[in-house]
């Protein structure tokens, strides 16, 4: 019997993969290994499901037994594999032993979690899943208060989201501005301007220290002594990609499970792609550069050796509060940035020495400027 191409996750890393490959290959068996619940659904929508009034099976967009069927596969769910053992091509799931011809690991990144004294550590909930989503819609269902850690990209859709669902929300991150990684001061004070404009209120600078429980909900210590009174917390300080299980296997790690463009890591048979791959040295957080990858390993693991490439990658980011879409200059690319226009309508770009567009970001009525701007951007990995 042909042993089964075996992809572990099934988020859209794994799910898009697993349709880009039946598109080109309807009979090697294919097995899809996932510890949630298998469902299909998109992880950007989960920023999107307050003000849609939505919970968890508003957003799952297909059961498990329906991805199996339109993908000719076994899916098994809540299921963890133990150990890879890349030598005899094989993994593990506890005893239980699984061949495989190919491996592809989609299984993404984990929740940065900070270590917070107090009581209530029970009520701060990360949200990277469905599951984690469901888990937290069902802790908020009569409550109004929701304090965010981190201000990042998913701390600004989340605080967007639940004030557009009738939330209170305070923010707390010990930056100077939102995005700090990712925007341009200008365009970070045009976002925070439309966020406070829906009542989001930022502590910027300090971090949380304490969490406890009082008569009313919870009360959140931070390190400047501001006390917050609040019901629930999201966790949103970041991801780290999920290493530990190839790193054991011999696997060659860095920030991610490290892969050349092909999206091979240092074991013949076994790939990787999604938030868990750093690729030819770049880790993605992001969906453009996922499709990418998926329709280039598709090609590879169908016959075609494909090598993935990167065009330019903006981030459209959901904060309707202040429309956004941000593409930051390549790494290690140097260069000059001007800022055009006036309130939350900015346009702000980065050239290089020579006059040649790097990156952007554009804030308000200034969006529509993007597919004019994405044609002057280099390929982040051509």
């Amino acid at each position: 019997m042909t042993a089964p191409v075996v992809i572990v996750g099934t988020g859209l890393a794994g799910y898009n993969l697993a349709r880009e490959f039946r598109k080109l290959d309807g009979d090697t068996p294919l097995l899809l290994i996932t510890a949630d619940d298998g469902r299909s659904y998109s992880k950007p929508m989960l920023s999107t499901g307050f003000a849609k009034n939505k919970d968890a099976d508003g957003l799952s967009m297909a059961e498990p037994g329906a991805m199996a069927e339109q993908l000719k596969a076994e899916v098994r769910t809540h299921t963890r594999i133990s150990g890879i053992d890349p030598g005899h091509k094989r993994l593990w799931i506890g005893e239980e032993q699984v061949a495989y011809r190919d491996l592809i690991l989609a299984w993404g990144a984990q929740t940065v979690q900070v270590p917070v004294e107090g009581d209530a550590e029970a009520s701060i909930f990360p949200i990277n899943d469905l599951e984690d989503y469901a888990r937290f819609r069902a802790a908020a269902v009569g409550k109004q208060r929701v304090l965010i850690l981190g201000a990042g990209l998913i701390g600004c859709e989340f605080a967007n989201d639940m004030s557009l669902g009738g939330y209170q929300v305070d923010m707390v991150a010990p930056c100077e501005q939102v995005m700090p990684t990712l925007l341009h001061p200008a365009a970070a004070g045009a976002v925070q301007a439309g966020l406070e404009g829906l009542g989001v209120r930022f502590h910027l600078g300090p971090v949380l220290t304490r969490l406890q429980r009082v008569t009313e909900g919870l009360e959140a210590h931070l390190s400047d002594g501001t006390l917050i009174q609040c019901d629930l917390v999201v966790s949103a300080v970041g991801l780290r990609p999920r290493t530990d299980l190839a790193a054991a296997a011999g696997l060659q790690t860095n920030r991610g499970v490290v892969v050349d463009r092909q999206l091979r890591t240092s074991h013949a048979n076994i790939y990787a792609l999604g938030d868990c791959a750093e690729v030819d040295g770049l880790n993605l957080l992001y969906v453009m550069p996922l499709m990418s990858c998926a329709r280039a390993l598709a090609q590879t693991l169908a016959g075609t050796p494909t090598a993935v490439a990167y065009g330019p990658m903006p981030v459209t980011v959901k904060t309707p509060a202040c429309p956004l879409v941000v593409s930051p200059p390549p790494h290690g690319c140097e260069g000059k940035w001007q800022v055009e226009g006036q309130g939350s309508d900015l346009k702000v770009l980065c050239h290089d020495a020579d006059g040649n567009l790097l990156g952007y970001a554009l804030t308000g009525t200034a969006v529509m400027e993007k597919l004019a701007l994405n044609r002057q951007l280099p390929a982040l990995m051509a």
